[in-house]
């Protein structure tokens, strides 16, 4: 099996993780998550809303179904990157990083934080974005099993749209989304390793 597309979105998403905490660490998050979080309009409200929800944990469900269905082979990695993604996003957020407050929690005046008409805004387990570890754990299972530019293309677009909606709704910050690329990058070679001990060969 071609194995470019998904070591690019590795590559890819490494970088943009990467990116996001040096500048999160250099500039402050608050400022990086202020230069993002501005507001663009109307239909960008209504875009970033509804997008947020693709990376939802529902979205586990028909994904798994139409996954399972066409690499039933593979069921075993398949199911192990939705437990890990999901076991490490949750460990982190309730027991590693419990104390960090989102935006609208963590003392920014709330008059400079855009935020949209009727989402709801969370304010604690802020890291890392579960939103953000599904867009990307999607991304690159996909690309690994379908290695065409065209889902490549499609699926970072999904989890960067995805990604950044969680900033744009005043969710998270940028750094809480390097987190959740971070969950993503570290399911994949623990749903591989796991996979190899469950079924006893190479991968």
């Amino acid at each position: 099996m071609q194995k470019k597309h998904y070591t690019f979105a590795l590559l890819l998403s490494s970088g943009l993780a990467a990116m996001l905490l040096i500048v999160s660490m250099l500039w402050g998050k608050k400022e990086l998550f202020l230069c993002l979080n501005g507001n663009l309009g109307y239909m960008a409200d209504k875009l970033f809303e509804y997008s947020s929800y693709l990376a939802e944990g529902w979205i586990w469900i028909p994904y798994l179904i139409v996954m399972v269905g066409l690499f039933k082979k593979d069921i075993s990695f398949i199911l192990l990157n939705f437990l890990f993604s999901t076991l490490l996003t949750q460990f982190a957020k309730n027991y590693l990083f419990d104390t960090a407050m989102r935006p609208m929690a963590s003392g920014m005046d709330s008059s400079v934080i855009h935020t949209v008409p009727g989402v709801e805004i969370h304010t604690f387990n802020s890291f890392p974005s579960g939103h953000t570890a599904t867009a990307f754990t999607l991304f690159i299972v996909t690309t690994y099993f379908f290695p065409s530019t065209y889902v490549f293309a499609i699926g970072l677009l999904y989890a960067l749209v995805c990604s950044f909606s969680r900033i744009y709704l005043a969710q998270h910050f940028p750094l809480d989304v390097a987190g959740g690329i971070l969950v993503a990058l570290l399911t994949i070679p623990l749903s591989i390793v796991a996979r190899k001990k469950l079924n006893n060969k190479s991968f």
